[in-house]
């Protein structure tokens, strides 16, 4: 029972070790997951004809005629990243950089969900899980949010 207890000991040292960690790798996950959205809106909003032609012919966004979901999902790849970068409202632009990764499986699901395309796939998940941890665990001590609460809290 001993060795039991100093295991545990050792894993609890080895935690508060670990936990200085977490404010950097959550600012890299925001800037790493933000850097994949803000590359393909910017791509989208520097070919806007070619965007417009893909989601005319290629995407199949619900509900949506395809211009309409062409300036939202620009829009949003260019948007919430921003949030996340700052971690300025945190959670909610890593629960709309989410929303967006999951329209846009479902609406190339027909390209993603076939085989040969796994790795392609396998990066939304990556990001969406990415995005899952950030809306979960929040944006970190070294965001925008973290800030505001600190001011909020000495005030």
């Amino acid at each position: 029972m001993k060795i039991l207890y100093a295991m545990n000991r050792l894993h609890a040292e080895l935690s508060r070790a670990l936990d200085i960690l977490q404010p950097l790798v959550l600012l890299a996950t925001r800037c790493y997951v933000g850097w994949q959205f803000t590359k393909s809106g910017w791509l989208k909003f520097a070919s806007w004809q070619t965007t417009l032609g893909l989601f005319r012919d290629e995407y199949h966004v619900p509900l949506l005629p395809p211009d309409v979901a062409a300036v939202m999902g620009t829009c949003g790849e260019l948007g919430f990243p921003i949030l996340l970068y700052l971690g300025l409202f945190g959670r909610l632009g890593a629960l709309g950089t989410f929303l967006v990764n999951a329209m846009a499986v479902i609406s190339y699901r027909q390209v993603l969900l076939t085989e040969g395309f796994e790795a392609a796939l396998g990066q939304h998940i990556l990001w969406g899980f990415m995005l899952l941890v950030l809306i979960v665990f929040g944006p970190g001590r070294i965001s925008l949010d973290a800030w505001l609460e600190r001011r909020a809290a000495a005030s």
